[in-house]
């Protein structure tokens, strides 16, 4: 079976993820793009042999698409996504699922009123080969019981329109999520501490900022996003359990010595981070929707749960570091809890 897609946004990622549904991802065909520049779609439908849709819902109405893919500005991703739902049409939504906990809780309610999972939230580094195999470690129980994580979100420079409170809903909310997924335990609170500030930014930017999570388990995290660090795109993570630690490891790449120094390149943005994350993410995904299963990746209780930790970030960013309550309603059975 060929899995028909219909692409809501047609912007940088929206047309990474043509490019990749189409020339890397087996089973799949874009057939419908949409965007609010109606010429953009045009364009780039035209360039994969889709058909262009004036509106997201006339795409997802479409006899033409049999799954949707929603990349457009995240205040409309609620929207497009509930109106999958009601079409019973398999959803893949960039983060973030919503941009408010209410309308991600609409979009809960409404897949438990379905009663089958239709959404998966982007999310790609629970597709990582080096996460995963943190993870698989982490699970065998090897190194005991998870103690202290220790993270860092580090980008060489951000644009003008980057504000503060991204760096906790649009930065960090990935360690965020992976977290929350490695050690099996749900975050109850945050603090957001910004120590002294870089000169490599612009003045309304708090950066670099060390965020401080509590787990429910007593588990401690500590994350530096630093988003002008000037040298490169570097993500690190270390769990140091009772028995031992795991730390991810640093993307391949050769050694070069050369003028009396040794060193390695360092990769300069996300794309070339995660590229292989990303394929293997929608090859999941395309293969759980042809094969008639729910798909298997972050769900929308996981896209719920990073909205309000952000959200309690943010306030305690606001708040001059005070520690925030994650407010957090109880995860439904639906989602594997127990309400």
């Amino acid at each position: 079976m060929t899995v028909r897609v219909g692409v809501i946004g047609a912007g940088m990622i929206g047309q990474d993820h043509i490019r990749r549904l189409t020339e890397v991802v087996t089973g799949a065909a874009v057939t419908a793009v949409t965007d609010l520049d109606a010429a953009r779609a045009a364009e780039v439908a035209a360039r994969v042999g889709a058909t262009a849709f004036p509106t997201g819902a006339d795409l997802i109405a479409s006899p033409e698409v049999d799954a949707v893919l929603v990349t457009s500005w995240g205040p409309t991703h609620a929207e497009h996504v509930l109106n999958a739902i009601a079409a019973s049409k398999p959803v893949f939504c960039e983060k973030p699922l919503a941009t408010t906990a209410e309308d991600c809780l609409r979009i809960v309610d409404a897949e438990r009123a379905h009663g089958r999972r239709l959404v998966q939230v982007g999310f790609m580094r629970r597709f990582d080969a080096g996460y995963r195999q943190m993870k698989d470690l982490l699970d065998s129980g090897s190194l005991g019981t998870p103690l202290i994580a220790h993270c860092a979100h580090r980008n060489p420079t951000v644009p003008d329109a980057y504000h503060s409170a991204m760096a906790a809903q649009d930065t960090a909310v990935h360690e965020i999520d992976t977290l929350r997924w490695l050690l099996d335990d749900e975050i109850v609170s945050a603090q957001v501490i910004t120590p002294r500030a870089t000169s490599k930014r612009f003045a309304h930017l708090k950066d670099p900022q060390i965020m401080l999570f509590e787990t429910q388990s007593g588990v401690r995290v500590d994350l530096e996003v630093f988003v002008n660090c000037q040298y490169g795109y570097d993500i690190q993570c270390e769990i140091v359990g009772e028995d031992g630690l795991v730390r991810l490891p640093d993307p391949a790449a050769v050694g070069v010595r050369t003028a009396g120094r040794h060193g390695t390149a360092v990769l300069q943005d996300w794309k070339g981070r995660f590229v292989d994350a990303f394929d293997t993410e929608f090859r999941e995904w395309i293969n759980a929707i042809a094969t008639g299963g729910e798909p298997t990746g972050p769900n929308a209780w996981d896209g719920y749960a990073a909205t309000v930790i952000t959200d309690a970030a943010v306030r305690s960013l606001e708040s001059d570091g005070t520690v925030v309550t994650v407010d957090m309603k109880p995860r439904p059975a639906f989602y594997g809890g127990t309400a």
